[in-house]
Parts: structure tokens; sequence; C-alpha cells
């Protein structure tokens, strides 16, 4: 599993967020509830869904498990953080630079694709995390739990 590298400029988001755990399994309700209130956002940049993840800077994806807490966003790419519909968030990324690795498969092997990286690629790189928000971008090839569903990982990286 080869990335690529993109540098991201400062990017705009508006969503839903909560702070979950993976044995929590409530992220199926965060993804309900935002997409009833998505076309209330004003200044979308494209459809694009993207689930952010942003973890505890201390945090040691090697002790990482399913009582591990984050923060979970559910939400679209906006221009600017203007008008934010109430119910919802503004976050603001901020730039740097990302591994993008492409997944493709259903959403339980995502979890695996994600341990590879952070379990494996990233040891032997030579990079490490930044302290930045982790991203999933589902754009028109995301087919939910779909074997040949298609998603972007981005993983927030600095140089060792």
């Amino acid at each position: 599993m080869q990335p690529r590298f993109e540098h991201s400029s400062i990017r705009f988001f508006i969503g839903k967020k909560i702070i979950t755990r993976l044995a929590n399994n409530d992220t199926r309700d965060l993804w309900q509830s935002f997409m009833s209130l998505r076309t209330s956002i004003p200044n979308r940049i494209s459809e694009d869904l993207f689930s952010i993840e942003i973890y505890d800077p201390q945090l040691d994806f090697f002790l990482f498990d399913s009582q591990t807490t984050f923060e979970k966003w559910a939400a679209l790419e906006v221009q600017a953080l203007d008008d934010i519909p109430a119910e919802l968030f503004g976050l603001s990324m901020p730039t740097g630079l990302y591994a993008v690795f492409t997944h493709v498969g259903s959403h339980p092997e995502v979890l695996k694709a994600m341990e590879n990286i952070y379990k494996v690629w990233l040891p032997g790189s030579e990079y490490v995390l930044d302290n930045r928000p982790h991203l999933e971008v589902m754009g028109a090839k995301y087919k939910n739990d779909s074997a040949d569903s298609e998603e972007e990982l981005w993983v927030p990286l600095m140089r060792k």
C-alpha cells in the first residue's frame, strides 16, 4: 500500500461532531443526523463527504484500541466558515503534508487498512504523525459497505 503525498492548504469544514470510541459504534447515528442537515450548508466546495478524526496529540497509535476516545466529524468542505447552520459546527484544518491512501473495499476493511498504515507503513517511513485532523474522503466512487467502494484516507505527516 503506497500513498501519494499532498500538501494541503488551509481547508474549512461544516458538520456535526461527537466524542466517541470505536466500542461505542455511534458513527452511524452521527452520519444519519448529519445527512438530514447537509443541504442547509452554504458555500459547499463539492458533495464529497468527509469523516474527520481528531486524536489526542499524545496518543500512541500502537496502543490505540476500541476504548480510545477521539473527536469524530461528519462534514462537507466549504469555502469559508460563514453562516454555520444551527446544530452544526465549523472546523478549520491547518496547512500541512498528508499521505493519501486509496482504499477499495467495505468499511470493516478500512479499519484493517488504517491499522496497517499506522502500525506498519508509518514506522517504516521517513515520517511521523503530525497533530492535525485525519480525513476519510468519500467521493463519487464511495458506495458505503460495498466491496468495490472507494475512499481516500488522509494521514497528517511531518518528516522525522
